[in-house]
């Protein structure tokens, strides 16, 4: 057999992702000429390693960037020297290049520009715009006020220009202790927004720096550095999570002071995307190293990119994951199925089947002679078409082209074999299609065979099964996998499942719906912890099972990085860490399709001896495990995908009774994608505790306008939360209110008129070369046509007043 194509790199085309509102906002952008290029950024803090949520967000930056012909940057934001490292700088490197996301010679460190962020504080503080405070930090957060009062001036907060550069300057110098002085913004200590009650810029921290060593002693918030470098790169568009949409006003509030004029970023939010069964908040994730409950970063077990990655996930996978899983501006636990389905389509068609044993028990064919080997050819894809070409190679469905001997492997037949444990049993259930004594089964590519008797040690367990090799006139109701005893090949199995046994862990579980945690049973090499009364308490107990079998002696010449499904048992592959010539240790990649849901189902039906746990742990366990999608469902997925809904929306919908029912009620027929992603993201609170109003039915009225271009996505969210309330139907009230994208080129010219008469210091700038304006007026513009005025007009008439 050839190599399968190098998965351990990334490379080739990313799957795009579906339009959404910020892939608007850029082609509303390039189209007014705001902006001539996308430029984005990925910016994580080298204080951890790269998780699956992660790689969403990055590949949301590098896709984007990607789609619109412009580019990404990779930025280290390493701000905090007690937490950071090069092994962890390394480290997101590592896996961002791994996911395929090239950022050529754009790669940048927050800490080579310590020197700009102190003289752009310096300038701040020569204007009043910034002081040095001495108060402690508890009277500081005393000082903002609450949400109900306003803030009370620091008694510092009027020292002048010239005492404060002296202070900082001797701040800077280490003559103060840590947590002495702070520098402060000099904002607005009344405004609603906390964040603006004059921020922390800059705090004294001595702790050496992984890059800098001990040269600053003073280092900068992330709310005044990251705006500041996103700016010195060049940035158009810097994308973050949902929990930053507070601090977008201090971005803001920086780059009207200290960019004023030119071209400046701006921030967009989106929503995070977290996954089930798992964690993602570093802390937690650092607590399960720390605490010896998983094996490392890279354990296969853990959200990691190193641990997936070791785990023999592909990075196109992740990048399929995460394409699929839609952009909104509300977070989400996506469906751990979704990840599954991502991971098990991408190895489906191109990972060869072999054959492993990994619970043997051992058969003797009587009627075969001592020492008789069979040899048998064995395709490596029996379900795939292996396609002729015309120069005499065969085309694998890895994308391959190999000689037709090359498409299969040989097989060895022997006197004596190994069997599954599970695949024998004395006392079948009913409908049991395996081995029993006295019965058949066929050998997978070898014949049938008849169990004649067994050989048992003293506790009732069997240790031999006699069997004879039949004919293929004799019937045999399933098939069974295999390996010759002389040929196999001793391996090591590592069977990874789910890390947690809830799908939230994170969040409210009954105390009483799960056998309590016992942390002996973590793992065969995991050390023992106190129990925890957290999320630790939720940890699988099974999440890692270790089997010693064999496989078939083919897998012997491939190349390690090789991905087999062995038949029956799941997707597989060498671990490249602990597996080597002479020590083979395979890890599951993934389970065969439904095998969470259907083993939960299957406990009650398994013969009592081959139960691994007790009935009412069983019982226990699911009650808050997903059950699979039926045939039905996956058929129902397969409809509305082809129908343009988004893969992660349309599991949702058949999942969720209640979000079903609504969108079915809805008929949105050509408008289903935009129907369903309201569904889903915008009214599943409200319509699942039964408090929305909306009729499902006037949601493609709504879509239509859309699709039209007579209202902006905004204008369509603000109505849809306006009539989950009311139960007006939204197009009606766009109707009433008059909502409508405003095309009247008279009333904008107005509100152009308006603006740029207001503005004549910015209208000479950028009649002066700086044309970053247009972006600033074209803002002006939309904020006084109430964001209805139709951008294309808008830009239409600001280029004919200001060019001409």
């Amino acid at each position: 057999m050839t190599g399968l194509d190098d998965h351990t790199a990334g490379g080739g085309d990313a799957p795009r992702l579906a339009p959404n509102f910020i892939t608007e906002i850029m082609e509303r952008d390039l189209e007014s000429g705001k902006h001539t290029q996308i430029v984005t950024r990925f910016p994580p803090e080298p204080n951890g390693y790269m998780h699956l949520g992660h790689a969403f967000a990055c590949s949301l930056d590098f896709g984007t960037a990607q789609g619109f012909g412009g580019r990404c940057h990779l930025r280290m934001d390493d701000t905090n020297p007690e937490a950071e490292s090069m092994e962890f700088a390394e480290g997101l490197m590592r896996d961002v290049r791994w996911l395929g996301w090239d950022w050529n010679d754009h790669l940048y460190f927050a800490s080579d520009h310590y020197g700009r962020y102190y003289a752009y504080a310096e300038e701040l503080i020569r204007r009043g715009l910034a002081y040095v405070d001495s108060v402690s930090q508890e009277e500081m957060s005393r000082l903002r006020g609450t949400v109900e009062t306003p803030g009370t001036p620091s008694p510092y907060r009027d020292r002048t220009p010239s005492a404060n550069l002296d202070l900082f300057r001797r701040m800077r110098a280490g003559e103060f202790r840590e947590g002495e002085h702070v520098l402060r913004a000099k904002i607005d200590l009344s405004n609603p927004n906390m964040k603006l009650r004059d921020p922390v810029l800059y705090r004294i921290m001595y702790a050496e720096h992984y890059r800098t060593g001990n040269e600053w002693c003073i280092y900068p918030m992330y709310d005044f550095q990251h705006p500041l470098q996103d700016a010195m790169e060049g940035v158009t568009h810097s994308l973050c999570s949902l929990e930053y949409v507070d601090n977008r006003a201090i971005y803001d509030w920086l780059m009207e002071q200290l960019f004023a004029g030119g071209p400046r970023p701006h921030q967009y939010e989106f929503g995070r995307r977290s996954l089930e069964y798992t964690v993602v908040s570093k802390r937690k994730l650092r607590r399960l190293v720390e605490e010896g409950l998983v094996q490392g970063w890279d354990d296969p077990r853990m959200p990691t990119i190193a641990a997936q990655r070791r785990r023999g996930v592909t990075p196109g996978a992740v990048r399929a994951f995460a394409a699929q899983i839609g952009v909104s501006r509300t977070n989400r636990t996506v469906d751990i199925g979704l990840y599954e389905h991502a991971v098990r389509d991408d190895l489906n068609h191109t990972a060869p089947r072999v054959m492993a044993v990994l619970d043997p028990v051992r058969v003797v064919l009587q009627n075969l002679p001592a020492g008789e080997t069979r040899p048998l050819s064995l395709p490596y894809w029996p379900h795939d078409v292996i396609r002729d070409s015309p120069d005499g190679l065969v085309a694998l469905p890895t994308g391959a082209r190999v000689p037709p001997e090359r498409a299969v492997r040989d097989v060895p037949l022997g006197r004596e074999l190994y069997i599954e444990r599970e695949d024998f049993s004395l006392d079948p259930p009913k409908g049991y299609k395996r081995l029993t004594r006295g019965g058949t089964v066929r050998l997978r590519g070898a014949g049938i065979i008849r169990a004649d008797g067994v050989e048992t040690d003293a506790e009732g367990s069997v240790t031999l099964i006699h069997a004879t090799l039949l004919g293929e006139e004799a019937k045999a109701a399933g098939v069974i996998h295999w390996v010759s005893v002389t040929h196999a090949l001793p391996a090591e199995f590592r069977l990874y499942d789910r890390l947690f046994r809830v799908p939230h862990p994170e969040g409210e579980n009954p105390d009483d719906i799960l056998p309590p945690f016992d942390p002996e049973r973590m793992s065969h090499e995991t050390e023992a912890v106190p129990v925890d009364t957290g999320f630790l308490r939720f940890l699988n107990r099974d999440s890692l099972r270790v089997t010693r079998g064999y496989v078939e002696p083919s897998v012997a010449h491939d190349p390690a990085d090789t991905r087999y499904q062995f038949e029956r048992q799941g997707y597989f592959w060498r671990d490249p860490v602990d597996s080597r010539e002479g020590a083979l240790v395979f890890g599951r990649i993934m389970t065969l399709k439904d095998t969470w849901g259907k083993e939960q189902k299957a406990e009650g039906a398994r013969p009592k001896a081959e139960r691994p746990t007790p009935k009412a742990e069983v019982t226990q366990s699911t009650s808050h495990t997903p059950q699979p999608l039926t045939a039905g469902q996956e058929a129902e997925v397969a409809r509305l995908t082809s129908q343009g809904v988004a893969q992660a929306d349309a599991r949702t919908l058949v999942r969720d009774p209640v979000l079903g029912a609504f969108f079915a009620g809805a008929e949105a027929g050509e408008h289903a994608a935009q129907v369903a992603a309201w569904t889903v993201n915008d009214l599943a609170p409200a319509l699942r505790s039964g408090e929305s109003r909306l009729g499902a039915a006037s949601l493609p009225a709504l879509a239509a306008l859309l699709v039209r271009g007579q209202i902006s996505t905004r204008i369509a969210r603000d109505v849809l939360a306006r009539a989950a309330v009311s139960g007006e139907a939204p197009a009606a009230l766009v109707e009433r209110e008059g909502l409508r994208v405003v095309t009247d080129t008279g009333a904008i010219e107005a509100a152009v008129r308006e603006v740029l008469g207001a503005n004549p210091d910015k209208v000479e700038a950028y009649r002066g070369g700086k044309t970053g304006l247009m972006g600033f007026f074209t803002g002006q513009v939309m904020r006084a046509t109430g964001g209805q005025a139709d951008p294309g007009v808008v830009a239409q008439l600001l280029a004919e007043r200001l060019n001409g």
